[in-house]
């Protein structure tokens, strides 16, 4: 990863490449102020890994913008507490509380790593204050293609089934540990105990039938 130094606790980094890096060494949580513009930093669903927090804010307007509800609704889907507001005061990552990532004034599409305890605790002390006011995002606020996606359908058809992880694993040529990914997801999507639950929320949705017809 191609970094530039500024100085002591400050640098620049790619926005793409650098920021799915610095995700990757999260250890607890990750929280967001986006107005989703392409200088803001952000992370998308592939970055969220299981056993992490996330929580996220977006401007009000992503509601009814397609993209960007699809976006919210793909963040939902994977574990992400999202929450909306009229107004977003600013721009900012924080990875556990230790590092924030701030958009740089740069043409070259880069964004600013600071590690400086006084930029990292005003960060998370405007995320903490704006948080109860913003408004959560609700399953009727998602549209009807963020439900599930092929993968899944056919993930969840063939465990009805009583195929195992492995096997599913197998039949969709992904690895046992997505598949368990996977399901965690999608329980926590329906807000499912079990997978038994899941499956019987998801029957009455009516994605099994789906994909089984």
């Amino acid at each position: 990863m191609t970094v530039t130094m500024l100085n002591r606790g400050f640098h620049q980094i790619p926005a793409h490449g650098g920021i799915a890096e610095l995700l990757s060494s999260a250890q607890d949580e990750v929280i967001a102020m986006s107005n989703l513009t392409p200088a803001g930093p952000a992370f998308g669903p592939r970055d969220v890994r299981p056993g992490l927090r996330y929580r996220a804010i977006y401007p009000d307007t992503a509601r009814t913008a397609p993209n960007a509800c699809r976006h919210l609704g793909a963040m939902s889907v994977a574990g992400v507490a999202v929450r909306t507001m009229p107004y977003i005061p600013m721009n900012a990552l924080v990875i556990d509380g230790s590092i924030a990532v701030l958009p740089a004034d740069t043409t070259n599409g880069s964004v600013a790593v600071l590690r400086l305890s006084s930029v990292v605790t005003n960060a998370i002390e405007l995320f903490e204050r704006i948080w109860p006011d913003a408004v959560p995002l609700a399953d009727s606020d998602l549209p009807d293609d963020t439900d599930l996606s092929l993968r899944e359908q056919e993930m969840l058809r063939l465990l009805a089934l009583g195929a195992t992880d492995e096997v599913a694993a197998a039949q969709l040529g992904i690895s046992v540990r997505t598949v368990r990914r996977m399901v965690a997801q999608i329980m926590h999507r329906l807000g499912a105990r079990s997978r038994f639950q899941a499956g019987v929320k998801a029957a009455d949705r009516g994605w099994l039938l789906e994909r089984a017809s």
